[in-house]
């Protein structure tokens, strides 16, 4: 008889059975994608459970992530709770930006943002925005309970700088 030639995956089109590749390739994307929405779903939700367990006052916490993006919106109690929740999202592993959209009960003053480079102590810190690195407990407390200890800070993370009263 010999060898016949055919299209490889006509037959899926032509009998309605089984799948062509890119029916293949199109349903595993597909299953990637779920896949991922559920692993977004789960740490936005782990988020919120460490928001609550560090006692930052926030009603109606939503965290919201999309690839390396994170939503967050609720009410918190002060400036300085919305601050830090911002921080606790965003020094997560694998969150790259974060949209604030949450409100405030009573406002405060604004604090600025430092991201900690290699070397940094909360001394050298305290030295560049206040002018006494003998501040850092300021710089220490305003950070809490995000940070356990004044030495334990690293590379990469942003702390919160309060302005002194």
């Amino acid at each position: 008889m010999g060898l016949f030639s055919f299209i490889k995956n006509a037959g899926a089109k032509v009998f309605g059975i089984g799948k062509t590749d890119a029916e293949e390739a199109k349903e595993a994307a597909t299953e990637a994608a779920a896949k991922e929405l559920k692993l977004e779903e789960a740490a936005a939700r782990k988020l919120e459970e460490t928001i609550a367990d560090l006692q930052l006052e926030v009603e109606n916490l939503k965290v919201f992530i999309d690839d390396d993006a994170a939503t967050i919106s609720g009410t918190a109690y002060n400036q300085a709770t919305r601050e830090k929740v911002i921080l606790v999202v965003g020094n997560s592993n694998g969150i790259a930006t974060v949209d604030d959209q949450m409100t405030v009960e009573h406002e405060e003053p604004v604090a600025q943002f430092h991201t900690v480079a290699s070397g940094d102590t909360l001394g050298k810190i305290a030295k560049k925005y206040y002018g006494n690195a003998m501040k850092y407990p300021v710089i220490f407390e305003a950070n809490k309970p995000m940070l356990s200890d004044p030495d334990k800070i690293y590379p990469g993370q942003v702390l919160r700088i309060p302005d002194l009263d």
